[in-house]
């Protein structure tokens, strides 16, 4: 079963165009002009779009939704933070392209704008497959939990890549049908130079931006149905730690140095989420061949206890190298 909450087109419709009017409200009004991102503005609009989050979860749900209930919200605010952590790790890989192509610091908001848009898109179209997918076919969600374990091990195991666009297979595709500018021309992603039109470099951050969105969609989605199958509170979740990336990477970009044990913080959530997943939390199959269940607000602890215990070594460790270098050059 994907859940007894009695949602219908209406509230599809009205988040997805709540979404949409606050989008075109961030770039039509606030964003306007192209400047500067500062770190108080950037923690500004993330601790409003965390708030907004839990609002929806914790209010919003049950006023305008039959059927919605605590469990509900619970399960909301689980998959809402798995997302959000996940989403960590690809804000530094979203800095890595941004360095790599030297995008000034005031185009980068307008690439991570237009990249949300593409990720709602594909995410959306993941979510409904995966949901249809569970919802015929019950057991591949024993393939998720085995898919999220082996991608945990791995994350622990591998070593952080530089930017490649050379074998990015979407990039060479988009050289090999448009022309491209080896220039950057401001914040605009196509230009006419002498009567031809250009894709800039521009437009290959963007492209680069939206296949890592999409590589790391392929984890956090399959981690969230270990939480619930309920198609709409998997969707609304996924999107509002999208809707919270951009600011959450003005806030984070300049401080990497202190997440230095991120990486393995979040192997470890996708690992523990694996797990979860292979005991079967919804009940799908007949006779559980294991009968132990993690709930999901200890799951919800768990998460969190495993982020902040990262966060919080990885700032430790940066300090006391800190002090050790300020005393040596005493």
């Amino acid at each position: 079963m994907l859940g007894s909450i009695a949602i219908t087109p209406w509230h599809w419709a009205g988040f997805v165009g709540c979404v949409l009017f606050f989008l075109a409200l961030d770039l039509g009004v606030f964003h306007r002009q192209s400047h500067v991102v500062k770190f108080k503005e950037a923690l500004g609009w993330s601790v409003l779009w965390v708030t907004l989050s839990f609002v929806f979860g914790l209010l919003i749900g049950p006023a305008f939704i039959s059927g919605w209930e605590k469990q509900d919200s619970i399960e909301f605010i689980t998959g809402y933070i798995i997302e959000l952590s996940l989403s960590m790790d690809n804000v530094f890989v979203i800095a890595l392209i941004f360095t790599f192509f030297r995008v000034a610091p005031q185009y980068q908001h307008r690439v991570l704008f237009w990249g949300i848009l593409g990720a709602l898109v594909m995410r959306g179209t993941l979510i409904l497959a995966g949901a249809v997918l569970i919802q015929r076919f019950q057991w591949t969600l024993y393939l998720f939990g085995a898919f999220l374990v082996f991608t945990g091990v791995k994350m622990l195991f591998t070593d952080d890549e530089g930017v490649e666009p050379e074998k990015n297979p979407v990039i060479r595709l988009a050289r090999k049908i448009f022309p491209v500018s080896d220039e950057l021309h401001g914040e605009k992603f196509v230009v006419r130079v002498k009567g031809r039109t250009l894709l800039t470099t521009l437009a290959l951050v963007l492209i680069m931006v939206e296949t890592t969105d999409l590589v790391f969609a392929l984890d956090s989605i399959p981690a969230i149905f270990a939480v619930t199958t309920k198609p709409f509170i998997v969707f609304t979740s996924n999107v509002f730690a999208i809707l919270g990336l951009r600011s959450l990477y003005f806030v984070l970009a300049g401080a990497i140095q202190y997440f230095r044990y991120l990486k393995l913080g979040l192997s470890v959530v996708l690992v523990f989420i694996g797990v979860k997943m292979l005991m079967d939390p919804h009940h799908h199959l007949p006779g559980k061949w294991f009968q132990m269940e993690i709930s999901t607000p200890v799951s919800l602890l768990v998460v969190a206890a495993i982020i902040a215990t990262s966060i919080l070594l990885s700032i430790t460790a940066t300090r006391r190298e800190q002090k050790a270098a300020q005393g040596r050059a005493k």
